[in-house]
C-alpha cells in the first residue's frame, strides 16, 4: 500500500513539474477557486508572477480590471448559462462534463495592452467523480484576430472615401428597419448628391475630383454623430446617411447642417452650368414601418425621389419626401415624374 502511495505521488510530481514547463500558457485552480499552479508560459503571457496568485483567487486581475470570473471559475461553478454574459465566443462542451471553450478580448493590466485570448478550461474528477481542479489553457490569437477585423474592415469600406461602402449600407438598413419595426419608431435616410460633379471632373480633373470627394465625405461622417447613425458612400458622387430615430424634421436639420458646411469649404467649382463653388442636393425621407412594408424599398424611394425633385428645382437644397409637392407648388412648377425607385441590393 505505501508503495502505491508513493507511486502516485511521484507520478503527481511528475505532472506538476511537466505541467510548470509546458510551452502552452496553463494554470489550475481547486475547488475552492484558489491558483495552485500557474506555470512560466502563464507568467510570460500575462506579466504576473506565480507568485503573486498561488493560493489566491486573484488570477482575474491578470486579464481584467474589474472583477470577474475566468472560464475556469465558470467550469468550477458549473454555470454553462453564464457563458455569454462574459464571452461574445463560446462553446460549452457537455454538461459538468469536458467543460468550456471561449474567445475573448483581455485587458491584461500588467501588460499594459489588450491581447485576444482563445480559452479552454476542463474540469479533472477523482474516481468517484468528484472535482478536484480546473485546467486552463490559453492561447494568443491577437495577431490572426486583428488581421481578420482589417479584413472585415476593407470589405466594408469604400476605399476612396474611407466611409462605409454599398455592401455595409444596405446591411446596416436592413436591420435598423428590422428594429424600427420592433420599436414603432421613425428611421430616417438621407441621400447627399454633389451637384454637376462630372462638369467638375471635366473641369478640373479626376485627381481634383477625388479630393471633393473625399472632402464632402469627411462632412457627412462629422454629422453620423450618434452610436447607430452610418455614413456611407452609395456610390459615384453619392452619399447616404442612415438615422435611426429621427423624423423628417429632425433629418433635414441633419441635411441642412451637411448642406451649408460643404458650402463653407468653399470648394471652387465654376465649370459651365455650375455655380462658383461645390454645392449638394439631399433628399430626406423618414418613415415608421408598418405590417404592410415588407422592406426598406419604400423609405429608398422616398429619399431618391426627394433627391430628384432637389435637383430639378435649382440645385443646393434639402428637400423632404413629406413636402415634395408643397416644394414644387411654391416654385410654381407642377410635379415631375418620379425616377425608378432604387430597391435593396
Amino acid at each position: 500500500m505505501a508503495k502505491s502511495r508513493k507511486s502516485i505521488d511521484v507520478a503527481d510530481s511528475y505532472a506538476v513539474r511537466l505541467m510548470q514547463h509546458l510551452v502552452v500558457p496553463t494554470f489550475v485552480i481547486d475547488p475552492k477557486r484558489r491558483v495552485v499552479i500557474w506555470n512560466r508560459a502563464c507568467e510570460r503571457l500575462t506579466g504576473v508572477a506565480a507568485s503573486e496568485v498561488i493560493g489566491t483567487s486573484k488570477h482575474w486581475q491578470a486579464f481584467y480590471e474589474t472583477k470577474r470570473p475566468c472560464l475556469a471559475d465558470l467550469v468550477a461553478l458549473d454555470r454553462p448559462e453564464q457563458l455569454p454574459q462574459y464571452y461574445p465566443e463560446y462553446a460549452a462542451r457537455g454538461h459538468n462534463g469536458l467543460g468550456f471553450s471561449a474567445e475573448n478580448w483581455c485587458v491584461m493590466p500588467k501588460l499594459g495592452s489588450q491581447l485576444y485570448l482563445a480559452i479552454d478550461a476542463g474540469p479533472i474528477h477523482d474516481e468517484a467523480g468528484n472535482l478536484i481542479a480546473v485546467v486552463e489553457t490559453l492561447r494568443d490569437l491577437t495577431d490572426q484576430k486583428r488581421a481578420e477585423m482589417a479584413l472585415k474592415e476593407l470589405a466594408t469600406k469604400d476605399g476612396l472615401t474611407g466611409l462605409s461602402n454599398r455592401r455595409a449600407f444596405d446591411q446596416m438598413l436592413l436591420g435598423e428597419w428590422a428594429r424600427a419595426q420592433r420599436t414603432q419608431k421613425p428611421l430616417a435616410l438621407l441621400f447627399v448628391d454633389v451637384d454637376h460633379f462630372k462638369l467638375f471632373n471635366d473641369q478640373h480633373g479626376h485627381q481634383s475630383g477625388d479630393e471633393c470627394l473625399r472632402a464632402v465625405a469627411a462632412v457627412v461622417s462629422r454629422h453620423a454623430v450618434r452610436p447607430l447613425d452610418l455614413a456611407s458612400r452609395y456610390g459615384g458622387e453619392e452619399f447616404a446617411l442612415i438615422l435611426p430615430d429621427l423624423d423628417c424634421d429632425g433629418a433635414c436639420m441633419v441635411a441642412e447642417g451637411i448642406r451649408s458646411a460643404v458650402m463653407a469649404l468653399a470648394i471652387a467649382h465654376g465649370a459651365a452650368g455650375a455655380g462658383d463653388h461645390v454645392t449638394l442636393s439631399v433628399g430626406v425621407a423618414s418613415h415608421i414601418p408598418d405590417g404592410t412594408d415588407g422592406g426598406p424599398d419604400r423609405l429608398l424611394g422616398a429619399a431618391d425621389e426627394a433627391l430628384y425633385a432637389a435637383k430639378r428645382l435649382g440645385r443646393n437644397r434639402v428637400i423632404c419626401a413629406e413636402r415634395v409637392l408643397a416644394e414644387f407648388a411654391a416654385c410654381g412648377g407642377k410635379p415631375v415624374p418620379a425616377p425608378v425607385r432604387r430597391k435593396t441590393a
